[in-house]
Order: C-alpha cells, then structure tokens, then sequence
C-alpha cells in the first residue's frame, strides 16, 4: 500500500449561515459565526487519512495561535508534517457564506502563497505505489514543480484543479486523474490538453471517470447540514482508495458515499471545529 502525500493549503474557515446570498450593495443578516479546521489541502489529507492511509501533509501556516491550533489538530491523527511556518504572515483563511445547500468562499492565502521552492524535498524513499495529492490553493508554480518531481520518482500525480487556474502542459499530461469541477469543463477543454485521466466532478449527478458516470447517494435536502468540504471528502478519499490499489469503480463508489456523508455535519471536517 502506498503513501499519500498531500501538497496543499491549510486554512482557518470563518463559516456564517445566511438565508439568501446578498447582491452587491445590500446587507444580509448572518444567523452564526463558526471556526472549523479547513484548507483543501488539510481536509483531503483527512479524508485520506481516515482511510486508513499513511499520509504526509506538505504546506505552510504562519507562526500564529492558527497555525498552532491547525498543525495540533492533523498531528494526533497521525498525519506526518513537512509543514513550514512563514513568520509575520497569517495561517490562510476562508471566508464562507453558507445557507445549508450551496456555499460562496473567499480565500485569504496568507502563508499558503509563501510555500518554499521545493516543498518535496524532505520527503524521502518517493516512489511508485506512493500519490502525490495536489490542488491549486497553493502557487501553481509549486505544484507544478511538486508534480515533476514527483513523476520523475514513479509516483503517481493527482491534481484537484480548484480553484480552476492554468497549469502547464506538462503537467497537465501527467495527471491520474486531473479532477475537475463541471463548471471548468469549457474552460479546460480549451486547452486541447489531455491528462492520463479526467475525472469531472457532478455535485449530485456523481463523477465522470474518462467518460464513465459513477453515481452514488443523493442525500435529501432535510439532510444536509453544510455542503462545504465535500468535494474535499470525496477526492481525498479517491486518493486513499488509488494508494490501496482499489480499481476505478471502487474508489469512486467509496468517494462518492463519504461525501454524502460529509454534507451531514457542520464544516469541511468532522468535529473540526478549532
């Protein structure tokens, strides 16, 4: 069984329930204020974790009380930390609005965006069996470097292209899966780029797969407590399930059932309030 190893941001998410999503200009009534672990990076190494996995989290928090409280909270899972702290620069925060069925983010990198130069270099004995899990919370630029370095050991490239940004060519073709949104489909195909595999993410229509649809749950709307984290769940998961030698149809049912899970507690992580 291989390693996971998630590159990725880890943030402070600053979580306000609302009945309807403000318009420019106007001003909206908030009915809570919560403080949950988060960062996509963070919540698929959870995920991943929660499968059984050895996982390697490989990021930067500042030298702040949030930073502490995020790295306190992923060790005692035995998440193994290369994470670097950035001094006078704050931990990553997310802004979100939810109003229990949809969410609007606003992410703050703050230390995320001061990730160093070769963020994979501690990481020894890197090699076939092993998954590099990335997204793009952190400078492209990094991940892109990540993935090659990664590659060039055998290991396998995973890249959650969220929020949606251009990364190179290269990189794109290495990727098994390039995951994406099905808001980003155009945009990506324009691109005229193809990875090892694609796999587009349908919300409650499931996954695509190269093409193949994987449905699962769908969870009624007097069920769902907060959709935010579960895109995190589910590929956090999948990752987990590959580095376990599951075949696609598996991974992708056993992905698509935590994230129905997911929607059912408040925040991206169970219990992740900090």
């Amino acid at each position: 069984m291989g390693r996971v190893i998630v590159l990725g941001s880890i943030n402070v998410d600053l979580e306000t329930t609302i009945d309807a999503y403000p318009q420019p200009g106007e001003k909206v009534m908030g009915h809570s204020l919560n403080r949950y672990a988060g960062g996509k990076g963070a919540n698929q190494a959870v995920a991943a974790r929660s499968q059984g996995v050895e996982v390697l989290m490989v990021g930067a928090v500042g030298d702040d009380d949030a930073g502490r409280a995020s790295l306190n909270r992923l060790h005692p899972m035995g998440i193994k930390l290369y994470v670097e702290r950035i001094p006078q620069v704050p931990t990553g925060h997310a802004i979100i609005f939810s109003d229990g069925r949809t969410n609007a983010i606003a992410v703050l990198p703050g230390a995320n965006a001061k990730l160093g130069p070769r963020p994979l270099d501690p990481i020894r004995g890197l090699g076939a069996g092993d998954i590099l899990l990335a997204q793009l919370e952190t400078p492209v630029e990094r991940v892109a470097q990540a993935a090659r370095h990664a590659h060039e050991r055998g290991a396998r490239v995973v890249i959650n292209a969220a929020p949606y940004a251009e990364l190179p060519d290269d990189v794109i073709a290495m990727a098994d899966p390039l995951i994406i949104r099905h808001d980003d489909e155009a945009a990506f195909a324009a691109r005229g780029v193809e990875p090892v595999a694609l796999v587009v993410l349908r919300g409650k229509d499931g996954l695509d797969w190269d093409g193949r649809r994987f449905s699962g749950e769908v969870v009624a709307d007097d069920e769902v407590v907060d959709t935010v984290g579960a895109s995190d769940a589910l590929i956090g998961t999948l990752a987990a399930c590959l580095a376990k030698g599951a075949d696609r149809p598996t991974a992708a049912r056993r992905a698509l059932q935590v994230a129905a899970d997911n929607v059912r507690h408040a925040g991206a992580q169970r219990s992740s309030r900090l």
